[in-house]
């Protein structure tokens, strides 16, 4: 009895070992796949941006496709934008409506946030739902409508006319919305008991709770006002006004030669501020979106 025992022990023992060996390799091929599915999309994502650099960076002699590594790399072409075409002034105007798209998007986006979080307010459902349902429309149905307001303001032709319409987007009011309501009920009823008004409860107990929050519509605010063409193609006539990404368009007209490499070489230097915009708040970035995720 005692060897049959020991027998269906060791089978025991052989058939659990044999399952942990399996387990281990399903584990490593689902963690390579992973991987390889990380890889390929890094590769997607980023190879358009390096290839584009690679290019802002040949030599003028070198055939732009020969190769992937460039034989002679120089910063020249860089010097050639800026002489090509106004840069500072296209940058420094891209900067103001940036700037302007900035400062009202967190103000106005963290009131009508903390506005449609609280009950108590009668037709609080209905402008949620109103604001909700604007999100289905494009802006290439409503420009026309925006261009004739925008007309009869005055404001044709200006950087403010150029920031307007961006003043305050709704999906940022969403995520100020969701954020306020992700912050405990006790913590507001702390502040109410310690005798801290609506403005100030806003203030200083609302807002530091949502400043992953407030740098998610930060970075979407100024990213919206940097890439945005359209736009600003149908509002500016003066090209003394234009903004970076308007302004690239006249790149390939500025060099008797329609150079590849000066046009790479405009593009990566709007993506800088872009890119440094981000890394500096990349850490407030993924914390509010995940303040946004946790009560909607």
């Amino acid at each position: 009895m005692s060897t049959l025992s020991s027998l269906g022990r060791d089978a025991v023992t052989r058939e659990a070992a044999t399952r942990a060996v399996a387990d281990r390799r399903r584990h490593r091929i689902a963690l390579a796949g992973r991987y390889l599915t990380l890889t390929l999309m890094l590769v997607v994502m980023l190879g358009p941006i390096v290839w584009q650099f690679l290019t802002s960076i040949r030599g003028r002699t070198e055939n732009v496709y020969d190769g992937v590594l460039p034989s002679q790399p120089t910063l020249d072409n860089y010097f050639r934008v800026a002489q090509s075409f106004p840069l500072t002034q296209y940058v420094g105007n891209t900067l103001i409506v940036a700037a302007l798209a900035v400062t009202s998007n967190v103000l106005f986006a963290a009131m009508g946030g903390y506005a449609l979080s609280r009950a108590g307010w009668k037709g609080r459902k209905a402008v949620f739902t109103v604001l909700v349902a604007t999100l289905m429309f494009p802006f290439e149905s409503v420009m026309i409508s925006m261009f004739l307001t925008v007309r009869e303001m005055g404001l044709v032709d200006t950087l403010i006319g150029v920031w307007l319409p961006g003043a305050v987007s709704v999906l940022n009011i969403m995520i100020m919305r969701a954020a306020f309501l992700a912050v405990p009920k006790e913590v507001e009823e702390a502040a109410v008991l310690d005798g801290a008004n609506e403005w100030t409860r806003f203030v200083r107990v609302f807002l530091p709770a949502a400043k992953g929050a407030l740098a998610v519509v930060c970075i979407t605010s100024f990213m919206g006002a940097w890439d945005d063409f359209l736009w600003p193609l149908l509002i500016l006539t003066d090209s003394d006004k234009y903004t970076l990404q308007l302004g690239l368009k006249t790149l390939a007209g500025a060099t008797t030669v329609n150079d590849q490499r000066i046009i790479a070489a405009g593009a990566m230097a709007a993506l800088v501020p872009m890119m440094l915009l981000f890394f500096a708040l990349q850490r407030f970035f993924f914390k509010g979106v995940g303040e946004g995720a946790v009560k909607t």
